[in-house]
């Protein structure tokens, strides 16, 4: 009789489990976004230029170090922090200063932002400049583009295909 019980409420605990895992897998209806926005992500990882240009030692320098340290150039390993702008139909929605990374701070830059915006056309124009002795920007894309509903819209950077890549 004892054994009859115990089976039977088990019988109901994991019916009862079931129904609640059930439903919560199919019944809650959740969108990150709305019905008609889009999103446009925005990713860097890149190295600025060096702060400071390799140098050639004379043999008096060279003289000074070690054997088996003698080098015929130095080349600071400091980057330059890399400046970035995004603006969507002219309005600037990201601009920052990215400082490089490592405790020699001679590292890739890095940044993930991720922008919510209604569907339809828009206009971009992403721009970066990875060396503090340059005014202005030296890289710059700028693009027409037309989102659907729920559509990802990637900006990506890279040096090896000239800078900036829309998706």
């Amino acid at each position: 009789m004892i054994q009859l019980l115990r089976y039977t409420s088990q019988l109901l605990l994991y019916g009862a489990f079931i129904v609640t895992i059930g439903y919560a897998s199919t019944a809650p209806t959740h969108t990150h976004i709305g019905d008609n926005k889009a999103v446009i992500k925005l990713t860097l990882k890149h190295a600025g230029q060096r702060l400071e240009a390799c140098r050639q030692l004379s043999e008096e320098e060279q003289a000074r170090l070690a054997p088996n340290m003698r080098v015929k150039e130095v080349c600071p390993r400091e980057r330059s922090p890399v400046k970035l702008e995004l603006l969507i139909d002219g309005e600037l929605m990201y601009s920052a200063t990215l400082t490089p990374g490592g405790l020699s701070r001679d590292g890739n830059s890095n940044t993930y932002q991720r922008f919510v915006v209604p569907a339809g056309k828009h206009a971009l124009l992403a721009r970066l400049n990875d060396d503090v002795h340059v005014k202005g920007f030296n890289y710059e894309k700028e693009q027409d583009i037309t989102l659907s509903p729920l559509q990802i819209f990637v900006i990506d950077f890279r040096t090896d295909s000239d800078g900036f890549i829309f998706n």
